[in-house]
């Protein structure tokens, strides 16, 4: 479960930047990542045990994916990782839907 890595990567990030206590962290996780959030969510908890993060929301913003064909030009969404334009083609370059970024911390 590589959802508790990304977790603990998450709370140390939080944590190089403050050591308030926490009470939200809001996240954009695109739906291309790989990263199921229910997984996330749950393996947060687990690691903000004994940090300044316990009980903290973890708030997930999912991000669809886009893409633009670099044969026809088009831009499209993507609701998996199939990479195919409309029009057919694969030759298609991934705009967004694979990142995963802190967008914003709540202190309390």
């Amino acid at each position: 479960m590589h959802e508790l890595a990304i977790a603990e990567s998450v709370v140390s990030a939080v944590l190089e930047r403050t050591d308030r206590h926490v009470s939200v962290v809001r996240l954009r996780v695109g739906q291309l990542s790989g990263v199921v959030p229910d997984a996330l969510t749950f393996c947060f908890e687990i690691a903000t045990v004994g940090t300044p993060l316990e009980g903290a929301v973890l708030e997930i913003e999912e991000q669809r994916g886009r893409a633009q064909c670099r044969s026809c030009g088009q831009e499209f969404s993507l609701d998996d990782a199939i990479l195919l334009c409309p029009c057919g083609s694969a030759d298609v370059e991934l705009l967004a839907g694979r990142d995963l970024s802190v967008t914003s911390v709540e202190v309390a």
